[in-house]
């Protein structure tokens, strides 16, 4: 007998239980006209994920319980069909409470304690059939590295949920479930013939082809075909990019939605085999980085209710980037550019700047910012007699810049996008309140080297209508801060290809400074790089939040103390 099953690939918000709920029963309705007896949302699409702290909120968990009571109510009309939905789930059953008694749980008011190991709440997924919730299924495997800390917030059930339609038994395991061996074995013992995956599963390079290879080796194990739901948007410094997809008893790709793309799909099972279907195309890494990045502006803004977004730009490469980002994302009559030129900015700087203005359509303003710092330079000449200039006049000039943005941010409402890439936080080449300054920092996990790769991709790219949005000269041109006479990056740094480089296997791969050495890089640069992040982390945990990229990001992935003198030797 063949099974319409629905893939519900959805943007939704942490703690918006209306609006998520109102987005589960219109892909519900959908599938119901679409002939549909499965609908499958992703993990705790009702009330967002990752909700952190909100979990330690009993109210949080009694406005998920009605949430839920909600949504099935409203899916009640939509007789027959069968709705996974993943949520937060504070139980107080008895077999819960024999459990939780010696910390006091009982009620659902009673507090969840911080450092206590959580005992009667769990990461579900329940099960709604003709407007009742028919079975539970709590997440077994928690994951706790990267981004993930979900065992300070739930506990473990390792009891399967399988449910039967149309003559096949169906599967329930949650994201990290999948890629380890015991939930989905624990299924196929119950008598699972398929698995179904609602994931909240954040991108990073390369997590598609991750993602495909934990999910072979689930079925080589199992031998049972699966159906991947992954939520989609943008939450905070996390970017989901869908991409939802089916593979058969065989591991193969019979199904694909885009990624980065909110919708909904169907897919037909044939007693329990998956039959083929669209296969969106796969992406370039540069396509799918520049989708992230639109992604997370867009939500981060929208979601926040921020009006528009405001943009230093100054004919260089990153706030090219972050302008092309920001228009794509909101529309160029949400986005402001502030040209703010000093006695050091050189002419074809803004005369680049007002060009690539003028391509994208925002408006375009200049604020000089000479009378400011000769005033600076006036209040403290007595204080700074006798000493030379240096990084302090310089850092001067960014810090006056912070302040013009943030006065325009404070004055109409519009976020400061930072423009500072990956390379610069790394090694500290920025200025604390200067241009640091800000609400969200777009390229924050995004390296040098990959900068330019995605200007270049953006100008060819037709997907977003104009091209050729970013002037080729400020591509070309050697980057610079221009804040003293023929200043270059190179000045103080070493070439962005060995920066990245080094950065990439200390900061990403945890390789050692020898077997970085090893790899062909100059002891010299080596331990210079390496020292300049280790003395720079009280700057970036200062930095706004921005959006991840790779796997590992400067904020929640990397928890370095500011405070230390640990020195790893070369050998």
């Amino acid at each position: 007998m063949k099974t319409r099953i629905a893939l519900a690939q959805i943007n939704v918000t942490v703690g918006d239980f209306a609006g998520n709920v109102a987005k589960i029963v219109a892909a519900a309705r959908a599938a119901h006209n679409d002939g549909a007896k499965l609908l499958i949302a992703p993990e705790l699409a009702l009330s967002g994920y990752p909700p952190e702290d909100l979990l330690l909120r009993p109210a949080f968990y009694t406005a998920s319980a009605a949430a839920l009571a909600d949504l099935a109510a409203q899916l009640k009309p939509f007789a027959g069909l069968h709705v996974i939905v993943g949520h937060p789930l504070r139980d107080l059953t008895q077999s819960a409470l024999t459990h939780s008694a010696a910390n006091g749980h009982g009620n659902a008011n009673a507090p969840i304690e911080r450092g206590v190991p959580p005992v009667d709440t769990f990461n579900a997924a329940s099960l709604i059939v003709d407007g009742e919730v028919v079975g539970t299924y709590r997440k077994q495997d928690l994951p706790n590295t990267e981004v993930f800390d979900e065992k300070r917030y739930f506990a473990s059930d390792p009891q399967p949920f399988v449910f039967e339609l149309d003559g096949v038994k169906y599967g329930v395991v949650i994201c990290e479930d999948a890629w380890h061996a015991s939930a989905a074995q624990m299924a196929k013992a119950a008598g699972a013939q398929v698995l179904l995956i609602p994931n909240g599963s954040p991108y990073h390079l390369n997590k598609e082809a991750v993602r495909f290879d934990i999910l072979r080796a689930r079925i080589r194990e199992t031998d049972l075909p699966m159906v991947y739901v992954n939520m989609v948007g943008a939450q905070d410094e996390l970017v989901f990019d869908g991409g939802s997809f089916v593979l058969d008893e065989n591991g193969e790709l019979v199904a694909k939605m885009a990624q980065f793309e909110e919708g909904n799909a169907i897919v037909e099972f044939d007693g329990g085999k998956p039959v083929p279907t669209a296969i969106a195309p796969a992406l370039s890494l540069e396509a799918q980085v520049y989708a992230a990045l639109v992604m997370g502006v867009r939500d981060y803004i929208n979601k926040n209710g921020f009006p528009g977004a405001l943009i230093g730009l100054s004919g260089g490469v990153d706030s090219a980037l972050v302008l092309a980002v920001a228009c794509d994302a909101l529309g160029a009559d949400r986005v402001r550019a502030v040209m703010m030129p000093s006695r050091y900015t050189a002419d074809i700087s803004t005369t680049d700047a007002a060009e690539m203005a003028r391509r994208v359509g925002v408006r375009y303003d200049e604020i000089a910012i000479a009378p400011m710092f000769d005033a600076f330079r006036s209040s403290l000449a007595e204080e700074f007699a006798g000493r030379a200039e240096d990084a302090t006049e310089e850092n001067i000039q960014a810090r006056i810049r912070g302040t013009l943005l943030m006065a325009l941010s404070n004055k109409f409402g519009s976020i400061v996008l930072t423009t500072g890439n990956k390379s610069e936080m790394a090694v500290g080449y920025c200025t604390l309140y200067g241009d640091m300054a800000g609400g969200f920092a777009v390229i924050k996990d995004i390296a040098k080297t990959l900068v330019y790769k995605l200007c270049h991709y953006r100008n060819q790219a037709t997907t977003f209508g104009k091209q050729d949005v970013i002037p080729e000269r400020i591509l070309t041109r050697a980057p610079s801060a221009e804040l003293r006479e023929n200043q270059t990056d190179q000045d103080s740094l070493p070439p962005y290809e060995v920066l990245d480089a080094i950065m990439r296997m200390y900061m990403e791969e945890d390789r050692s400074l020898a077997e970085i050495i090893s790899a062909g890089y100059a002891a010299e640069d080596v331990k210079r790089v390496t020292r300049l992040i280790k003395i720079n982390e009280y700057k970036r945990r200062q930095a706004p939040i921005g959006i991840r990229v790779t796997h590992r990001a400067f904020g929640r992935d990397w928890r370095y103390p500011i405070t230390s003198r640990y020195t790893e030797p070369v050998q």
